[in-house]
């Protein structure tokens, strides 16, 4: 059998590829240019059973020769920035017409039985609310263009989904996967918005520790949440996917306890409490657009939310957030983008063992 993924290259999809060709099948993934595929062409299979094929998001039937023949597709393309010129532009009307383009082709396509769609949890909620638990049953309802507009970005494109199974009817059935922030290695170099988090926090970006508490997930596992979703017959609807939510102070002490904080300019001063949140929601207004609706809607604010309906029917279990952050700042250093970290320091009574001979 072959499979599909599209943007083949992406931080999550790179992994899926990677699983699909260790479990032997046939993948052939789409991308935007072959020339940036380097990473994909070496992992391990990819020369007997990987075929890229170049389509752009919104071009008419690109995807067409891509899903044609295959029997599961995985949507995974679609812009990943907070800040943007031109938000229906570089947002909105890629992540909408793409899908409505990957859609399309699945239906021409008669031997497609199943589409397993990249949403996100910001098609759940706009901003966390602590009063409220999360489930598969939540829409974001408040993102505009102006206000996190990325996050509009993801709801529109699933919502489109969802209204095109109800509208054509098709033969093949659609299983949405929302995860939460993606962390963990890479396959490439490149630094995903998430992991560029990390990056930010060592490189001095954050000034103080500020209130933000973030639901992570491991690249990892959320690859394992696709497959799940496109293996198990019964997978129907959307799938909560993540780990339990973490505060930043809880991961500066962890990067500062793993040997990265010596070198770094991780943040010591204290800014998570009530006069720390309100100058931070006054400096939000100095930000750039999706940098500051993205401030005013999350400092201050713990998400809650229920992931059991895709550790139940699916059998996901998640990795613990701090090995998730350990793991993606390591291969952060292996890939030159952070300071390795260093050794930690001996406690003033542990002995220096004599050196052999």
């Amino acid at each position: 059998m072959t499979v599909c993924v599209t943007g083949a290259t992406g931080f999550v999809a790179s992994w899926l590829v990677a699983d699909l060709l260790r479990k032997g099948e046939h993948v052939r993934g789409t991308v935007r240019d072959r020339n940036r595929a380097g990473h994909l062409i070496s992992l391990p299979g990819a020369a007997e059973r990987l075929t890229l094929v170049e389509a752009e998001l919104q071009t008419p039937g690109a995807f067409d020769d891509a899903v044609a023949d295959c029997t599961t597709v995985f949507h995974t393309a679609s812009p990943y920035v907070v800040d943007v010129e031109d938000p229906q532009r570089d947002l909105v009307d890629p992540a909408v017409q793409g899908t409505l383009n990957v859609l399309g082709a699945c239906l021409r396509a008669p031997g497609v039985a199943r589409l397993v769609l990249t949403s996100s949890m910001v098609a759940v909620t706009d901003e966390p609310d602590s009063n409220h638990v999360l489930t598969e049953a939540d829409w974001n309802t408040k993102s505009t263009l102006v206000r996190n507009p990325y996050y509009l970005s993801k709801t529109l494109a699933e919502r489109a989904a969802w209204d095109f199974m109800v509208h054509e009817r098709p033969r093949f059935d659609l299983v949405a996967v929302n995860p939460f922030m993606i962390m963990g290695p890479s396959h490439s170099r490149a630094v995903n918005t998430s992991n560029q988090i990390l990056v930010d926090l060592v490189n001095g970006a954050f000034p103080a520790i500020i209130s933000l508490t973030w639901g992570l997930v491991d690249v990892r596992d959320v690859a394992t949440a696709h497959l799940r979703a496109a293996e198990v017959p019964a997978a129907s609807g959307r799938y909560l996917c993540a780990q339990q939510p973490v505060t930043m102070r809880e991961v500066v002490g962890w990067l500062r306890e793993a040997g990265f904080g010596t070198r770094s300019q991780l943040p010591s001063r204290s800014l998570d409490n009530a006069l720390g949140n309100l100058l931070v929601r006054l400096d939000s207004y100095r930000r750039r657009q999706g940098t500051g609706s993205y401030l005013r809607t999350h400092v201050g604010r713990t998400p809650r939310y229920d992931t059991s309906k895709i550790s139940r029917e699916l059998g996901v279990t998640f990795r613990p957030a701090r090995d998730t952050v350990l793991d993606a700042m390591h291969d952060l250093a292996r890939w030159g983008h952070v300071p390795s970290p260093s050794p930690p320091a001996r406690s003033a009574g542990q002995k220096t063992m004599a050196k052999p001979g």
